[in-house]
């Protein structure tokens, strides 16, 4: 397939030049990525960096060897294996597909001389990586003080402007291991979005009914992070 003729969905490799682009095509494959599938586990090497188009990843981390959960979510607007940038292969999270969809794929040691010697994207990730670091920041600030329902409404919306879908599949089971939070916890939270009709939900299909309602029942670290995606 001829990356080099379709529209270039993931927007980190839209914004480079365009010669610069038709070189990483070059190396670039198409990937189907199905919901659970890790692409990488913790402290192991990552052979490959995942460019999202339309699929969801998270980066989930491990606490005391068995609770988990996820310190960021990524879409189109970003990458995996973002430590590939700071000089390393290993990676320190776990990195698995929240949604299905498609990601253009790289080898890591090829990614690594690139960004060496291509300064604009070299550019494009540090600014990413810098934007990866606050979402990471902000999500163990609001693990430790906003309430569950706010927190779900947050990682809702998130979910929402990376797919650009109102509607998407994500279990209570899938949400609370984001969260980090028993499944209960994130069923009696969903009840609570739902008798606001601000969601609707079955089977792991949801809905979001009223986004501007769910943006305002959403905890502050929404807010702060708004927009860094290219979303409103």
């Amino acid at each position: 397939m001829l990356l080099s003729h379709l529209p270039i969905a993931n927007r980190l490799l839209a914004a480079l030049p365009r010669a610069d682009f038709l070189r990483l095509a070059a190396h670039l494959d198409l990937q189907d990525l199905k919901v659970g599938q890790i692409l990488n586990d913790a402290a192991g090497t990552s052979l490959y960096v995942y460019f999202p188009s339309s699929a969801l990843l998270s980066f989930v981390t491990l606490v005391d060897g068995c609770k988990e959960f996820a310190v960021a979510l990524v879409g189109p607007e970003g990458m995996s294996n973002v430590a590939c940038a700071l000089g390393s292969q290993t990676s320190s999270f776990r990195t698995q597909v929240e949604s299905t969809g498609q990601a253009l794929r790289m080898k890591s040691a090829l990614f690594v001389s690139e960004f060496r010697k291509c300064s604009a994207l070299h550019d494009v990730v540090l600014k990413y990586v810098l934007s990866l670091t606050l979402q990471m920041a902000q999500t163990a600030a609001c693990n430790r003080y906003h309430a569950i329902d706010r927190r779900l409404a947050r990682w809702l919306l998130m979910t929402r402007d990376r797919l650009s879908s109102n509607h998407f599949y994500m279990t209570h089971e899938m949400l609370g291991q984001l969260m980090g939070v028993r499944r209960v916890g994130v069923t009696n939270a969903a009840l609570a979005l739902k008798e606001r009709n601000l969601i609707d939900y079955s089977r792991g299909d949801i809905d979001i009914t009223n986004g501007r309602g769910l943006q305002d029942a959403a905890c502050s670290c929404y807010h702060l992070l708004e927009g860094r995606h290219g979303q409103r």
